[in-house]
């Protein structure tokens, strides 16, 4: 085995932008919004909360770089056909449950 494709590996991390993971948090936030719409500052707050956090426990689990974009693009496909599913709702936390984004 190559030495170097196993630093890289275990150090896939460091090389990720900060930046990088801003866009992807945003890019979660905004399907959020799309599919839990939200009228007020303390709503959007809420979402781009959510969005963090689920950021952060993907980044954590993954095991490269490539896990860490498969699986926040599937959780984002699993979101989007729940969400066409989900029972239409002006309650907030009860969708974000539906499609699978707070922790129970």
């Amino acid at each position: 085995m190559d030495p170097m494709a196993t630093t890289e590996a275990n150090d896939w991390r460091a090389y990720l932008m900060p930046a990088a993971r801003e866009r992807v948090v945003n890019k979660i936030s905004e399907t959020l919004q799309k599919h839990l719409p939200v009228s007020n500052a303390e709503g959007l707050k809420e979402l781009q909360k959510i969005a963090t956090r689920f950021e952060e426990k993907i980044f954590a689990s993954a095991t490269s770089q490539r896990d860490y974009l498969n699986k926040i693009s599937l959780k984002m496909l699993s979101m989007e056909s729940k969400a066409q599913h989900a029972p239409a709702t002006s309650n907030t936390t009860a969708t974000i449950e539906v499609v699978g984004l707070k922790e129970p």
